[in-house]
């Protein structure tokens, strides 16, 4: 009995100390549990404080890189190409300065200079390079006062005329004015063949046989462009690129507008926007013009005698690429090139055709539109008032010094400068692949295309050789004979590289 008590008492013993154990572990059990939750919570925490610090350098880092690679962009788009070392080589051989044309003679030829500023400025240097050839006096040019510009300007008030004898002093004789004992007597008037080569001048010297003075009634395209010795091909460079200066106010008002262009954006566009009415009317292009604007046009090119061509089927000519780009696709071309709507853009150009109505597309793509008038007082362009070959001259000094040429049509001024860039350094100039692109807005109008990455694709790809790198000047198109093969050549002018722009070893 005693015996059974006592066992049971330590049964009940035992068990109060298994219970008491098995609180114990259940609270370690417990506190084990929190401190576990504790810990994940901290780690949880602590890994995404990691990770937020993490994605925030990364995108701090992918931010920094879209900068950078937006900055490298934009540098692209102004970036002139790589010249290869190239540069101007011009200078006659010591053998060639003592020539006997630049002794000068009793021969004279007379030069009336025809079309606009440009025109005439490739006239003039390529009489000045005949008059060597024919080893003739050559008399001050004579300007053009009655094509469509109505200019009433001369030599003198275009070009620095003192210059422009002295720089050639040592290539051709040049007078102001024909002599008095020769202004009555017998002169031959002769249309020099165009495109012509040293052969054809040299027969023209038997004209001095019979006569003293030779009058040339039409300066431009008289000399070919190519398959010419390199002194003569070197004497029109200096013609073109050094005696022709223009004179002090003009000189001295172009480079007070490109200093204004350069603090108003630092970086500019000089955009040679060819939609004038004559342009128009002559290219008979009348894409986005009212039927007035383009009855307009066709009666101007009826009643313009010197212009053969007057039927034009206008679609024909803008499919071809014939035609200038208008306002509105110069607008999407600047964008798709990449360009910002803070781009500054100066308009080398006359009055534009329908004015601010057809100009609304281009200004409100890019605000930052200047045109001559804006930029000059009005006190400043009075002299230049009707008078269309100055005003010209102050957008070539403004074109020329650009940080981006682009012309919207290849006339004679976009060739004058795209080759004067060219001879500078091969500064950037971006010729429009017009045919090329009038697809793409055409795809753009019919929604086959959209505006944005892809388009822009297409056009910058279109024209990643376009942009005034080094090349030789391209010669007439395979098949095609007689003169006509000359005018599937590239101007002279418009590349005179090789021979007037050489490598580091060449003089």
């Amino acid at each position: 009995m005693v015996k059974h008590r006592g066992s049971s008492l330590m049964r009940t013993c035992s068990i109060t100390k298994f219970l008491s154990r098995k609180k114990s572990l259940k609270k370690i059990a417990l506190y084990v549990v929190v401190l576990l939750a504790f810990s994940i919570l901290v780690f949880v925490f602590k890994t995404q404080s990691i990770l937020e610090e993490v994605l925030l350098l990364s995108r701090s880092q992918e931010s920094e890189s879209e900068s950078q690679h937006l900055q490298a962009s934009v540098g692209k788009l102004w970036d002139a190409p790589f010249s290869n070392g190239l540069h101007q080589c011009i200078k006659p051989s010591a053998k060639y300065e003592v020539m006997p044309s630049a002794q000068g003679s009793n021969q004279f030829l007379t030069v009336r200079s025809n079309g606009g500023l440009n025109q005439m400025r490739a006239g003039i240097s390529d009489m000045v390079a005949v008059a060597h050839i024919m080893n003739a006096t050559l008399v001050i040019p004579q300007m053009d006062k009655h094509s469509f510009w109505q200019d009433s300007s001369t030599f003198s008030d275009i070009f620095d005329e003192l210059h422009f004898i002295t720089t050639l002093q040592g290539d051709v004789r040049i007078v102001k004015e024909l002599p008095k004992d020769l202004e009555s007597i017998p002169r031959v008037r002769k249309h020099f063949t165009s495109w012509s080569g040293m052969g054809y001048y040299k027969e023209m010297t038997q004209l001095w046989k019979d006569y003293q003075v030779i009058h040339v009634p039409k300066s431009d395209s008289r000399l070919a462009n190519n398959d010419l010795p390199l002194v003569i091909q070197r004497l029109r460079c200096r013609a073109m690129y050094h005696a022709l200066r223009f004179s002090a106010p003009i000189e001295s008002l172009g480079k007070k507008l490109v200093e204004r262009l350069r603090s108003h954006g630092g970086r500019y566009i000089a955009l040679h926007l060819r939609y004038e009415k004559d342009m128009l009317a002559f290219t008979g292009c009348t894409y986005g013009l009212t039927d007035s604007e383009s009855e307009e046009l066709r009666i101007m090119r009826k009643n313009t005698n010197h212009w053969k061509v007057k039927q034009i089927n206008s679609t024909e000519q803008r499919m071809a690429g014939f035609c200038p780009l208008t306002p509105k696709e110069v607008a999407i071309f600047l964008q798709a090139l990449g360009y910002p709507p803070s781009t500054l853009i100066y308009i080398a150009a006359g009055d534009i055709y329908g004015g601010d109505a057809h100009l609304s597309e281009l200004m409100f793509r890019f605000p930052n539109l200047v045109l001559k008038e804006k930029l000059a007082t009005e006190e400043e362009l009075k002299p230049f008032a009707n008078h269309a070959s100055k005003t010209a001259a102050l957008d070539y000094i403004i074109s020329i010094a650009s940080d981006m040429f682009i012309p919207s049509y290849s006339g004679n001024m976009a060739r004058a400068v795209e080759g004067h860039r060219r001879f500078l350094g091969h500064r950037k100039t971006i010729n429009p692949d017009r045919k090329g692109l009038v697809q793409l807005f055409d795809d753009l109008e019919s929604g086959q295309l959209s505006e944005g990455p892809s388009f822009s694709y297409l056009v910058q790809q279109m024209h990643k050789n376009r942009q005034g790198a080094p090349k030789r000047r391209k010669c007439s198109s395979p098949g095609i004979k007689g003169k006509a093969r000359f005018r599937t050549e590239e101007s002279f002018y418009e590349n005179p590289y090789p021979e007037c722009i050489c490598n580091s070893t060449a003089v």
